[in-house]
């Protein structure tokens, strides 16, 4: 029986150190670029012209909708444009993270099929220089996401406030003064 070689061991020790480590780079390399696929815009761009109208453009993402971040309460979260939601609806936990309060429920009829929500306000929505204040909203206790419930639905209650022009992939919004 021969004794094991003490720098074989930690040869390959380093070996699989290494290894890991570029696992680990290659991990971190995919995962922002699939995270930048779902969400092209985490960092939303805008502009305001000499008129004081605030103007921001979003990218379709590779699914062909508009979701990106906007700042909620203060709080960060990311959203999905939805046009056929009547108000921004969000998840329990959003309204909790955001100091959203829980109001009265009511029924409403989603794409899972009919559902209690409860009614809520928004106290500030800010969407690069856009800034939305005190906007009806709905909490949505089945409303999920893939980012453990951050997703919410930018509904007509907020949309109705902005003009919005589509063209190839992008989307302008825009907010007169």
């Amino acid at each position: 029986m021969q004794a094991s070689d003490p720098t074989a061991k930690l040869g390959k020790g380093f070996a699989l150190i290494a290894w890991l480590l570029v696992l680990a780079v290659i991990y971190l390399l995919f995962d922002d670029a699939i995270a930048n696929k779902l969400n092209p815009n985490q960092q939303v761009q805008s502009v305001v012209n000499a008129a004081g109208e605030a103007k921001v453009t979003l990218s379709r993402n590779a699914s062909g909708h508009y979701v990106g971040t906007l700042q909620l309460n203060g709080v960060d979260v990311v959203f999905l444009l939805d046009t056929g939601a009547t108000v921004v609806a969000v998840s329990p936990e959003v309204a909790k993270r955001t100091g959203m309060p829980q109001g009265q429920p009511y029924q409403v009829n989603t794409a899972n099929g009919i559902t209690t929500a409860y009614q809520s306000r928004i106290n500030s929505l800010k969407l690069g220089d856009i800034v939305l204040r005190d906007l009806p909203a709905s909490i949505v206790p089945n409303l999920t996401s893939s980012k453990g419930g951050t997703e919410i639905l930018l509904g007509m209650s907020a949309l109705k406030h902005l003009e919005f022009a589509q063209q190839a992939n992008q989307l302008q919004l825009k907010q007169r003064n």
